[in-house]
């Protein structure tokens, strides 16, 4: 796999995503922006990129701290992404930002297709592709994992263009039941296409190895298996207009 570093910005922050991609891969491939957790573009989440990517994708590990920034734990990744929590605009800018800097490293290497594009976020990722949904960017598929639901600014009727996928516990502390049936709300009132997945009894980023703190998070392998394959399958079947 191919690993680079794609400089971008937003306003006056300076960007550094990481672009993963099958170099050996000739043909054209489906985009896929990879919001990562609050620890930022870490190896796991690189990682975790090439392998969804797979020599299906083009893959971008987007930044949404600025200069490439990782958190040195939860306390400090903690105080990084409720600063973007609480500026929505600010957050759907930076997202929004990663998708165009993906877009324009495909076009420059002549490796992807527009036409097909998804965004999968963990966690505070799956937040932040939720903002991106809500902006109404042309997506053709957009997949949270275990990731935040609610937003202080909901979409109108109308507003969201892409299907969404949302994969999730349901023993969830972070994200719980609450914040769910709020989220539906937001999804039936705006008319947006979307489905929810409810694994039973899991708890918070059940996909991740790298972040298991008791009773708040642990690690599923089995359903984090699923989970992987059904980002692919949503986002296959989106692609193909049958979602």
């Amino acid at each position: 796999m191919t690993v680079e570093t794609v400089e971008y910005r937003v306003g006056s922050v300076g960007c550094r995503g990481t672009l993963v991609y099958d170099d050996k891969v000739r043909q054209r491939r489906p985009l896929l922006l990879m919001a990562p957790n609050w620890l930022g573009v870490t190896k796991h989440a690189i990682d975790r990129a090439a392998e969804i990517a797979s020599d299906k994708y083009i893959a971008l590990v987007a930044d949404m701290y600025g200069a490439g920034k990782i958190a040195t734990g939860p306390q400090d990744a903690s105080a990084l992404a409720n600063s973007l929590r609480s500026d929505t605009p600010e957050r759907r800018r930076r997202i929004c930002a990663a998708l165009e800097a993906l877009q324009v490293a495909a076009d420059e290497r002549a490796i992807g297709d527009r036409t097909r594009t998804a965004a999968v976020g963990f966690c505070f990722g799956g937040g932040n592709v939720l903002e991106l949904a809500r902006t109404g960017a042309d997506l053709q598929a957009v997949i949270c994992v275990h990731g935040d639901l609610l937003t202080p600014l909901p979409a109108k009727a109308g507003q969201i263009k892409a299907p969404i996928f949302v994969l999730h516990g349901s023993k969830d502390p972070v994200v719980p039941k609450e914040h769910r049936d709020k989220f539906e709300s937001e999804m039936e009132a705006a008319g947006a296409k979307w489905q929810m997945l409810v694994f039973g009894g899991l708890l918070h980023s059940f996909s991740e190895a790298e972040s298991n703190v008791p009773g708040i998070a642990q690690y599923d392998p089995g359903a984090a298996r699923q989970a992987y394959a059904m980002i692919d399958g949503f986002a296959t079947a989106a692609f193909d207009g049958n979602v």
